[in-house]
């Protein structure tokens, strides 16, 4: 309960600091209309101004007289409260209505309330001083009869305080605006600058996994091929091939990837397509080539699923066999695609042979395991790897795949797998 209150005074904060000077707009309004209405029934009885004029000449008509204070002192004060209202977009209407209060009811309070709210939030200096003079004008002709001392502290108290504090106020807020800006600007320079670094690292990572990873793969694709020329016994002229051509398309891969991370002017991004489920039956016959016994069924309703999950599925499915062929070699595995109403499930079991259950450990889960497991919550997915009952080794991923996932394929699967 407490909580919810407290989320409400918050919401309830924001919503006041962003609507704000309307709101001051509103209270100013509302506050002042009073007192403008007290200041012009004083000017009219006490005969300030034209209006009180008036009343003075037709003081013998009680009837007139009362029509006259109920239109001009309590529609005219009506008059300024609007104005008060658009006085940040339309601050000439405050002033008029404040110059007619002056000339009508000799009442400064709104003149004086119009000067500084023209000084704060117009730039239009000139038109500032014009109705400065007007009202200087008006007040020295209103007060004509009076004491120069009164003259004096009305010019002051109505003219130039009001309008120099609002010129003091209106630039420090321009001040403070033009600060918020600069470090906004600052700001925006300093995510430029973080941008450009990690563009840079990007390239560097690109370069060393070039120099490095790319040149080893380079040389073991050659010894291949030359082990391949060379070798008399078939099995090896095989096996050498495969180890050729799985490099080869090892270095396909690593060439695209770093056709990502690089971000040399002019390169154009690659455009070969990612692995997915279509690719399966490529994936499961190079690793029955190598020799691997691999069973592999799809169930369930195959259809059409975003690219980003096929390729998540794929991928759990290539590192499964990859661990398999490495810790399990002459192990049974079975792979097995469901797709399901609402989620697609990747399940791939090694069962290892019967001499090496006792004798060997179940794989254990490294980085390509961690790597799986980031992949599948980036999709929302939940990825379980372990040891069976029986010794098996099971890599489990869960990928939901709703309506919303469906709608937004971006691709047609090219095959639906194969029961093996």
């Amino acid at each position: 309960m407490g909580r919810r209150w407290t989320e409400r005074a918050d919401e309830a904060w924001r919503w006041g600091r962003e609507h704000r000077h309307r709101l001051a707009d509103v209270f100013c309004a509302v506050g002042s209309y009073p007192f403008v209405v007290l200041g012009a029934l004083t000017g009219v009885s006490g005969g300030v101004g034209l209006a009180g004029l008036g009343m003075g000449l037709i003081d013998d008509s009680a009837v007139i007289g009362l029509f006259l204070v109920v239109q001009v002192g309590l529609n005219m004060p009506g008059l300024v409260a609007l104005s008060v209202l658009v006085r940040r977009r339309r601050p000439v209407w405050l002033m008029a209505a404040a110059l007619a209060m002056l000339l009508l009811f000799g009442n400064p309070a709104p003149a004086a309330f119009a000067l500084y709210s023209h000084a704060v939030w117009s730039p239009d200096r000139r038109r500032l001083v014009s109705w400065s003079g007007a009202y200087s004008g008006v007040l020295v002709v209103t007060y004509t009869g009076d004491y120069l001392a009164a003259v004096v502290f009305s010019l002051t108290f109505t003219i130039v305080l009001p309008m120099v504090l609002g010129l003091w106020v209106g630039t420090r807020r321009q001040l403070v605006e033009n600060l918020r800006e600069r470090a906004e600007r600052l700001e925006r320079e300093q995510n430029l600058k973080a941008e450009s670094a990690i563009a840079a690292e990007r390239t560097r990572i690109a370069r060393e996994m070039h120099d490095v990873v790319a040149h080893r793969v380079s040389l073991m694709v050659l010894h291949a091929g030359g082990l391949e020329v060379s070798a008399e016994d078939e099995r090896t002229v095989e096996t050498a091939g495969l180890i050729r051509t799985t490099g080869r398309e090892a270095l396909a891969e690593l060439r695209e990837i770093l056709g990502v991370l690089r971000d040399a002017p002019g390169d154009a991004a690659p455009t070969a397509p990612q692995p997915v489920l279509s690719d399966l039956a490529k994936l499961v016959n190079d690793s029955r080539a190598a020799g691997m016994a691999v069973d592999w069924r799809t169930t369930g309703s195959p259809r059409p699923l975003p690219a980003q999950v096929e390729r998540t599925a794929y991928r759990v499915v290539q590192e499964s066999l990859t661990n398999a062929a490495k810790h399990a070699p002459g192990a049974d595995v079975e792979v097995r695609v469901d797709y399901g109403a609402r989620e697609l499930e990747a399940v791939v079991v090694s069962v290892p042979p019967p001499e090496r259950v006792a004798d060997e450990q179940a794989p254990s889960s490294g980085y390509g395991l961690a790597g799986l497991r980031e992949r599948l919550t980036l999709v929302g997915g939940t990825l379980t790897a372990g040891p069976l009952a029986d010794g098996a080794w099971q890599v489990r991923a869960i990928v939901p795949v709703g309506p919303a996932q469906r709608v937004g394929a971006l691709r047609n699967a090219d095959g639906d797998g194969e029961s093996a």
